[in-house]
């Protein structure tokens, strides 16, 4: 994400500028809209036009709109956002109050004027727009006849390709069939690899199976891309990293980021980050469960006693639609910040951030235990619910 213009004023009143440059901008801006924002773009309309006699057409023009959000769709697979609103600004082709959506598009700028820029929204602002956050990770979680292929990046787990191929047991006497559907699989995985891994940007490759199917894989991979002179997959063999998962689902990839060699491999990429407070929560709350507290209700209490170390929310909560209580969220990350504490926003489109919406979406660690907040916890979350 690109920023051209920031005005903000001291009242926190103002507009910003952007252009998102890749798909995984679409969804930094889908956390930054709100009911009620205004947003400027370019867009594509289509106007009815009469000739002078008499008849009527249509055709599409390209023209800049300014609409009051009031709804916004988001597709997390194509990477796609659309936002619906009202036009508020006169328009050659269209009328003020008509409706009309934008589909944001890549290198196109947008401007997004805002009554309130807290906090929390200046924050993704400045993770969208910062160049180092782009350390990305691809995965390929497999098991004899399915693989799973996904891409790591700081806001987002994207799913890119799912090879499934049916695996004839092995017979007695025969093997032929059984290797063949096998080899089948393994070259469906490699172009998988060659069609969606960009090894620029990708610093690291995560193989993770069950069993011996990811070393039969690497095998398979380096010998045909010796074969074939593949420069892409010898140069790069160095990023391809062995794991063990325990399936080829996707959802064995948080196993494979909490695995310590991966941790340590990743140590400066912002999903293992997640991965780990997320491990440290769960540890503490079995080992010593008066500092570790979830539930928005309890969590307060403690940010309100200066107890929080690090907090762990989700991005889910942040697009809460009713301002009141997205203001408590902001309210609680401001307060824990500015008692020095560590705050960790979770995305929800990462395993870690999915466990945590599991949670209520908030959890802390406490510098120290408060035994006294632990026994009402159960009535104060079920007033919640």
């Amino acid at each position: 994400m690109k920023l051209l213009h920031k005005d903000i004023e001291k009242d926190n009143a103002g507009q910003v500028t952007l252009v998102p440059e890749e798909a995984e901008d679409m969804w930094h801006t889908y956390n930054l809209l709100q009911v009620g924002d205004s947003l400027r773009a370019s867009t594509i309309r289509k106007v009815q036009t009469e000739s002078t006699t008499g008849s009527v057409g249509s055709s599409r023009v390209r023209t800049t709109l300014t609409l009051c959000v009031e709804t916004i769709d988001f597709d997390s697979q194509a990477c796609q956002l659309r936002v619906k609103g009202t036009n508020i600004e006169e328009n050659q082709y269209v009328k003020m109050g008509a409706y009309h959506t934008i589909e944001l598009e890549l290198n196109r700028k947008f401007t997004l004027a805002k009554k309130n820029w807290d906090s929390v929204v200046l924050d993704r602002i400045e993770q969208a727009c910062d160049a180092a956050q782009k350390a990305d990770v691809a995965a390929v979680v497999m098991q004899e006849g399915l693989a799973n292929l996904v891409l790591v990046t700081p806001a987002m787990t994207l799913l890119r390709a799912k090879v499934e191929v049916t695996i004839p047991r092995k017979r007695r006497g025969s093997c032929t069939q059984h290797e063949k559907a096998l080899e089948r699989f393994y070259e469906a995985v490699m172009q998988a690899i060659l069609r969606h891994i960009n090894f620029d940007v990708v610093k690291c490759v995560l193989v993770g199976s069950p069993g011996f199917v990811k070393d039969q894989f690497i095998t398979y991979l380096y010998k045909e891309a010796v074969r074939q002179d593949n420069k892409l997959l010898l140069e790069n063999r160095p990023k391809f990293m062995l794991v063990h998962s325990s399936s080829g689902h996707k959802y064995s990839l948080k196993e494979i980021l909490c695995d310590p060699t991966v941790t340590s491999r990743l140590s400066d990429t912002k999903a293992a980050g997640e991965v780990k407070a997320l491990e440290d929560f769960y540890k503490m709350l079995q080992h010593e469960p008066d500092r570790a507290f979830y539930g928005v209700a309890h969590v307060e209490k403690a940010a309100d006693v200066l107890a929080i170390d690090t907090l762990l929310i989700s991005d889910k909560l942040f697009r809460h639609q009713d301002i009141q209580t997205r203001n408590r969220y902001v309210r609680l990350v401001d307060n824990v910040r500015d008692n020095g504490g560590n705050v960790r926003i979770f995305s929800s489109l990462h395993v870690s951030g999915e466990q945590l919406t599991q949670l209520s979406g908030v959890a802390a660690i406490l510098r120290f235990p408060i035994a006294d907040l632990s026994e009402p916890e159960d009535e104060s979350s079920s007033d919640d619910d």
